[in-house]
């Protein structure tokens, strides 16, 4: 007979299994619901987010980067233009040994270990179907050689781009700047979105102060892609506007004679338009050319560059901060004669130093037997320290620093060049603020000649001549002439621009001040009459020679006897035609000893060229 325990109880466990049964069925129906729920929300509510989202997952937007605007002289030669470029170009997913391809491209073009760095380098920052660049500036017999060989090398190829190129090489590089692969940091301060799809950026010069006119605006490009990123097929595109280019007051033929001029020579020249502040020449030597500059510079050219004691990189124009020497000496003569501290027929005795009251300290001249009797006109044709010496004492260095600073001197000028020098035009104030010291009587004699604390840029004295030529109307120096449109070929003048005025007491004071500079050229006993000889046009000038170093009372300097670097600058300043001035230039030869008879013959050039042009 069975045990009744052992029996089992099948309703009770069919109403178990019922139970479960429901309650699986409840969940089943409440996951459906979510489910259902949730399709519902993706399908119809939320439709529209998710169609966009697919929507790119197949749509980019590619940028096309805008050609750059070229740069014209005065004349209309070109002096930066976009040449198109051959490239090679790696797709890193084609290539299957790519140690092995790089030898092997080696072996047929130049390949040098800072392209294969730079490659690398943008390699692991790009996708590996994307192609990086491992040459720039193929020349026609590299890509002929690898044409004839291109079957053998899959995921390698050429491709021709627009490159930003200088024609003229070296000249006018420190006017010109140059552009150069847009930098980290540069990305960061940078409009992300008009500058997508551009490399580079200007980074010197009028290529940087312009940028913005320069450089243009983006189009675009809107692709189909793959999941992977390739592109299928164009859907929209929108060209991008390229940027202006820009017509400089810059004259090439003028810059070349300037830079012909100085030849081997540090130095700088300055030459402005009077009637307009328009730079027509801005000269700083050594040079250098800027197109290696424009894909990467190799670091070994580089430290040559950057290390050299000529300072090549260096603009001098407008950073080199010189002692402006005697060339400052009409701007003083003119200053007494307005504030009536001399008279034209005032005259001096100059046995060949000066000594201030009560004191032996015997300030020299540069002439050591002295000029005899000296007026004012003679004072400044044969640049006599001693005149000069009395003239500033009994001027004084208020009235010094407030007459000259109207002329520009110690200020920027404002010219559309980035990392200009304020020179430096000594004060009672600016010594007391800077060094902590009283002014003294000596300082004042050694700044009426154009030493001491002076410091002046070539633009500034450059700028002040031009000042003085136009009767006190001071216009801020200018590069950039126009801007024109690529497309609709519309022209944007930029007018000239008036930064100060010299009040004028006496007109008759400046008719005589540059009567006295035109004796320094045309008169015989002149400083600088050498350049005078078969002139077609009358020129008012003053040379000026710059100590490098201070010389003892018993000591006596003899050029021979100093070190190159040690020697004195020559400067010159100069504008014509008097009757009616068209142009000033400004000129400085590093240890050039002689201003009459280094830097007076190189603006005598300048002069030629802008004045009389081929028939010089």
């Amino acid at each position: 007979m069975a045990n009744p325990e052992t029996l089992k109880d099948h309703i009770k466990e069919t109403a178990l299994f019922s139970r479960r049964i429901v309650a699986a069925v409840v969940v089943i129906v409440l996951l459906l619901g979510i489910l259902l729920a949730r399709m519902v929300y993706l399908q119809v509510i939320d439709h529209q987010h998710y169609t966009t989202l697919s929507q790119n997952n197949r749509v980019s937007v590619l940028p096309i980067a805008p050609p750059r605007g070229l740069i014209f002289d005065r004349n209309g030669i070109v002096l930066a233009q976009n040449q198109p470029s051959f490239t090679l170009e790696l797709v890193p997913e084609k290539i299957d040994d790519l140690q092995q391809t790089l030898a092997r491209l080696a072996e047929i073009i130049r390949i040098e270990p800072s392209d294969l760095a730079r490659f690398h380098k943008l390699r692991k920052r790009r996708s590996a179907f994307k192609a990086v660049p491992l040459r720039f500036r193929l020349n026609e017999e590299e890509v002929a050689r690898f044409s004839a060989r291109g079957h053998l090398f899959p995921g390698v190829e050429i491709q021709a781009r627009l490159t930003r190129q200088y024609p003229q090489g070296a000249l006018a590089v420190h006017a010109l700047g140059y552009v150069g692969r847009i930098s980290e940091e540069e990305l960061q301060s940078l409009d992300s979105s008009n500058y997508r799809g551009t490399t580079h950026i200007g980074k010197t010069g009028i290529e940087k102060y312009y940028e913005d006119q320069l450089h243009g605006t983006v189009g675009f490009r809107r692709v189909e892609t793959s999941a992977q990123g390739r592109i299928i097929r164009v859907l929209e595109e929108q060209p991008p506007v390229p940027g202006l280019n820009l017509y400089l007051e810059l004259d090439a033929r003028v810059q070349a004679v300037a830079e012909a001029a100085l030849g081997e020579r540090r130095g700088a020249v300055v030459a402005i338009d009077t009637r307009t502040g328009g730079v027509i020449a801005l000269a700083s030597m050594p040079g250098f050319d800027p197109n290696p500059f424009v894909n990467g510079i190799d670091s070994k050219a580089y430290a040559r560059l950057a290390n050299s004691r000529e300072q090549p990189l260096f603009n001098r124009a407008i950073r080199g901060r010189y002692p402006p020497g005697s060339t400052i000496k009409p701007l003083i003569g003119l200053a007494a004669l307005e504030y009536g501290v001399v008279r034209r027929d005032t005259r001096i005795h100059c046995p060949g130093w000066y000594t201030l009251p009560n004191d032996d300290h015997r300030y020299r001249d540069w002439k050591k037997t002295g000029h005899g009797l000296m007026s004012l006109r003679g004072a400044i044709r044969e640049s006599c320290d001693v005149y000069f010496y009395d003239l500033a004492r009994q001027l004084g260095i208020d009235r010094f620093h407030e007459y000259l600073s109207r002329f520009g001197l110690g200020q920027r000028t404002g010219i559309d060049l980035f990392g200009e020098t304020r020179g430096l035009l000594p004060s009672r104030e600016w010594k007391r603020r800077v060094k902590g010291e009283a002014w003294y009587p000596g300082e004042t004699l050694i700044t009426g000649i154009g030493q001491g604390f002076n410091l002046a840029s070539p633009l500034q004295l450059a700028e002040a001549t031009a000042t003085l030529a136009n009767g006190g109307v001071r216009y801020r120096p200018r590069l950039a002439h126009y801007f024109q449109d690529q497309r609709s070929g519309d022209i944007r003048y930029l007018a000239p621009q008036e930064s100060g005025r010299v009040p004028v007491d006496n007109p008759d004071n400046w008719r005589y001040i540059i009567d006295t500079m035109k004796d320094v050229v045309h008169n015989l006993r002149g400083t600088a009459h050498r350049i005078a000889r078969g002139a077609r046009y009358t020129i008012a000038g003053k040379t000026g020679t710059a100590q490098v170093f201070g010389i003892k009372q018993d000591e006596e300097y003899v050029q021979e006897d100093v070190e190159l670097h040690l020697r004195d600058h020559a400067l010159f300043i100069a504008f014509a035609p008097i009757e009616a001035p068209r142009i000033a230039v400004a000129v400085i030869v590093e240890n050039g000893g002689s201003g009459g008879g280094v830097a007076a013959p190189i603006a005598r050039k300048v002069l030629d060229q802008f004045l009389l042009g081929e028939n010089s």
